[in-house]
């Protein structure tokens, strides 16, 4: 199982885009948390499949209809302790 951290840029709060990350992880049946941060972006930690983690990459790259992603760094990290996937 692999653990990813992915820091979205651009409108990515108050367009949902924590909600439907959330969505879109359990169905394909990742855990981890999504937050906002201070600066504006986005973090988005999740452990799984990779196959799983890389078709989440794809999905933040668009997020919600109201969102505009500018960025995704991408950058492995230790397995989240959380039950399912959660929003902060």
């Amino acid at each position: 199982m692999a653990a990813v951290r992915f820091l979205v840029s651009g409108r990515v709060q108050g367009v949902f885009y924590r909600a439907s990350a959330r969505e879109q992880a359990l169905a394909l049946g990742l855990t981890g948390y999504a937050k906002n941060l201070a600066d504006g972006r986005v973090e988005v930690v999740a452990a799984g499949s990779p196959i799983s983690i890389d078709a989440l990459e794809r999905w933040l790259w668009q997020g919600p209809s109201a969102a505009r992603v500018d960025q995704v760094v991408r950058e492995a990290c230790d397995m989240p302790d959380v039950e399912g996937f959660r929003t902060r």
